[in-house]
């Protein structure tokens, strides 16, 4: 869909946080409320995206996406997990936006607009502080709970184990009133709106194993149970902080943008320059591009003859010439000199606002994936109750008492209660995030882990990934005159092959030639008099040579009528390139190459790197076509990229890797970063996602098999709610133990 760009008058305000790209991009509508700001038009109707903090599982994604466009006016309603963001699409005739914002407390999900506030919010990380807080709570109380618990196993009787039981309410009380805030809040929420979660089994098992003790001490019971609910509680918190922490390193792709936008323009009318908001301009007006600035909009130049960096739009660093009747586009950098640039588009119909876009679409998509954990709460919950309730029908059925049946049903709900299960995800993926920490490779989110571990095809960018990203000099004259020559023009100029040129002479340790009547010509080269000769470096057509189609960049000398010669660069593969390469097949993946450069380079760089299938010249929009096309054949895609052309494939694959020295939208886009200067991060990337897949798939079989033995035991009476908490205990600690094998797998072994 196309946002509708809103008609600021001339000399508006420059846009504040959030208003920069698209994806905060915001407009009113022609409708009351508060909210009407934050909407932004659409072909369709309105949008407005909402933050939903309490969104953290498939179930919310599901009950969200299920339910709101069954109110009145909503069209679509698209979760992000990730970010927590809801996208609600709706007919501005029938609602306005805080109907959207009921609809989902309806749901019980409280929910605020998302902008720049919200951001930075989140980037406070107040929920990891709270999440944190209470962890730290329940693990105090825990260790003073047991301590005071060891005296009563001990054999404690009579006043002594009454006065040791009331003491360990009063701390395990208040503790667990706080600790467990996030799961009753839940809980409660999803009840509220007839649902039910795994808060709920949770939140009960809690409850009845405090009122249960709270009953026993009361009544001077021989055991009470405040130990069991407090250490439910921490081992429950550990893995909601470990699942948060993983989440919380993601960031919107496309909202790193906006740091390529520019925010004003030089507007020239007739013989006078202005500076203007970029929002004021309008299609058809003239304005000035300076050199080292950014261009703010989409246009065509008119005037003047410029290198302009296209490297986010194709991915290729080599500069591209831009003169009369080039185009240009929003967030290409001007190198050279001054340029005169009509206007063709602004705001959301620019190049750029479109790739924002295609990240936003594909990020959207993406979070519809649903988690391991996610698939097994839709069994694990409904099984939990079912046991706990007929449990205690039963017992009351045989003439059991309250008091006795109750106990009973208390231990089938401690002993079912999904702390293993909580954890079993979680804690591998803190020990996968562990391993790959120390390999260099940074992990994004949990659920790329997993991404990871499917894909059957990987899916290289050259430039900068395959490749160094660096102009080498592999050729040139064997006459020391022309590198003396080269390097005297070269050190004036700001083009990366002269650049290169200039490093590898002065590396040669030639000493440049004196020269007279130096100018560069952007767009061609640089041209002087050397020793009373004329001279030329550039451009082979500019330098008069034929120019061979073998793959390598070239510049060219000159010199008076003499026969040019040439300096021939290339981006030379990573050491490992190949090696990789030939590791990722070994695995049963297979490998292409998809590449805006040149054939030549991209045709060169694959047959070194053994790829046997590439294409070059593919814009962003051709890169998201041949992925989405993959993924429609039934391919699991692994995307590997660093520029910003790159991004929306990386948004959309199925899995998606990107260098530290990446562009920031790439980096934010991608589910992993790794550092360094090789690519064997991409191969141990892999191997642990698998070894991880493997260890949550062992803790799942683990889980069911300890409630296949423990349940039968607990509802036939032979287990105490004391036993029960320990045993929950104990299943915890050896899914986490078994999570804890992959940091010892050794760099590069095959799962």
């Amino acid at each position: 869909m196309t946002a509708v760009p809103a008609m600021a008058p001339r000399g508006a305000e420059m846009p504040g946080p959030g208003a920069c790209c698209p994806t905060g991009a915001a407009i009113g509508v022609a409708r009351p409320g508060g909210l009407a700001r934050f909407v932004r038009g659409t072909e369709d109707g309105a949008q407005i995206e909402l933050l939903v903090p309490d969104i953290h599982c498939g179930a919310c994604i599901h009950t969200i996406e299920r339910n709101l466009p069954r109110t009145p006016g909503i069209t679509a309603a698209r979760v992000n997990l990730t970010h927590r963001r809801v996208a609600v699409s709706y007919d501005p005739d029938v609602m306005v936006p805080e109907d959207a914002v009921a609809a989902l407390a309806g749901l019980g999900y409280a929910a605020r607009p998302f902008d720049g506030a919200a951001m930075r919010d989140l980037e406070r990380d107040a929920e990891g502080r709270d999440l944190l807080a209470r962890l730290a709570v329940a693990g105090f109380a825990m260790m003073n709970v047991m301590l005071l618990s060891v005296s009563v196993w001990s054999g404690a009787a009579d006043a002594t184990r009454d006065l040791l039981h009331w003491v360990s309410a009063l701390i395990a009380l208040p503790a667990a009133a706080f600790a467990g805030v996030p799961f009753f809040r839940n809980a409660l929420a999803a009840l509220r709106a007839g649902r039910a979660n795994m808060d709920v089994p949770i939140s009960l098992a809690v409850l009845l194993a405090m009122g249960v003790s709270v009953s026993e001490t009361i009544m001077s019971g021989a055991h009470a149970y405040f130990d069991a609910a407090v250490s439910l509680l921490f081992f429950l918190l550990i893995g909601r902080y470990l699942d948060h922490r993983t989440r919380r390193v993601a960031r919107v792709a496309a909202a790193e943008l906006c740091g390529l936008q520019a925010h004003s323009a030089t507007l020239l009318t007739g013989t006078a320059r202005r500076l203007i908001a970029v929002e004021d301009l309008r299609p058809g007006e003239i304005i000035e591009l300076a050199a080292g600035e950014r261009t703010p909009v989409d246009g065509r130049v008119i005037a003047g003859l410029s290198d302009m960096d296209r490297s986010m739009i194709t991915g290729e660093s080599a500069p591209e010439v831009a003169g009369p009747g080039a185009l240009v586009h929003a967030g290409t950098l001007n190198l050279s000199a001054p340029l005169q640039i009509e206007v063709t588009a602004t705001g959301d119909e620019t190049l750029l606002a479109s790739i924002a876009r295609m990240i936003e679409t594909a990020e959207n998509a993406k979070t519809r994936y649903t988690r391991l954990a996610d698939r097994a709460a839709r069994i694990y919950v409904p099984f939990v109750h079912i046991a706990a309730l007929a449990t205690l029908l039963a017992w009351l059925a045989l003439g059991l008492g309250a008091r006795e049946a109750v106990m009973i049903a208390a231990s089938v709900l401690i002993i079912t209660c999904p702390c293993a299960l909580a954890l079993a995800v979680p804690a591998v993926h803190a020990a996968a995030g562990g391993r790959l920490f120390r390999a260099g490779v940074f992990l994004k989110d949990g659920a790329a882990l997993e991404r990871l571990a499917r894909v059957d095809i990987a899916v290289f960018d050259k430039t900068g990934t395959l490749t160094t990203g660096a102009a080498q000099l592999v050729s040139g004259p064997d006459a020391p005159a022309a590198w003396r020559a080269a390097l005297a023009l070269a050190q004036s100029s700001r083009h990366p092959f002269s650049r290169a040129l200039a490093d590898a002479a002065l590396a040669r340790g030639v000493v440049p030639a004196m020269v007279e009547r130096l100018e560069e010509l952007p767009g061609r080269g640089v041209q002087g008099r050397i020793d009373g000769i004329d001279a030329r470096l550039g451009r082979g057509d500019w330098c008069g040579a034929d120019v061979p189609d073998d793959g390598l960049s070239s510049v060219w000398l000159s010199m008076g009528g003499g026969a040019p010669v040439r300096f021939a660069f290339e981006d030379p593969l990573k050491p490992d390139a190949a090696e990789v390469v030939a590791a990722l097949k070994a695995r049963g993946l297979s490998v292409a190459l998809l590449s805006g450069d040149a054939p030549g380079p991209v045709a060169r760089a694959a047959q070194a790197a053994g790829i046997a299938a590439f294409e070059a010249g593919v814009t962003p929009e051709g890169k998201l076509a041949r992925l989405n096309a993959l993924a429609a054949e039934g391919r699991r895609v692994l995307m590997i990229g660093d520029g910003i052309n790159d991004a929306p494939a990386l948004a959309a694959a199925e899995a998606s890797i990107s260098p530290a020295s990446a562009a920031d939208v790439a980096r934010a886009a991608a589910g992993f970063v790794f550092t360094g200067p090789r690519l064997a991060p991409v191969v141990t990337a892999l191997d642990v996602a698998r070894a991880a897949r493997r260890r949550a798939l062992e803790n799942f079989a683990f889980a069911a098999l300890y409630n296949m033995v423990t349940v039968p035991l607990a509802a036939f009476g032979f287990v105490t709610p004391l036993i029960a908490a320990l045993a929950m205990s104990g299943s915890s600690i050896t899914v986490t133990l078994n999570a804890l094998r992959i940091r010892s797998m050794k760099s590069g072994r095959r799962p």
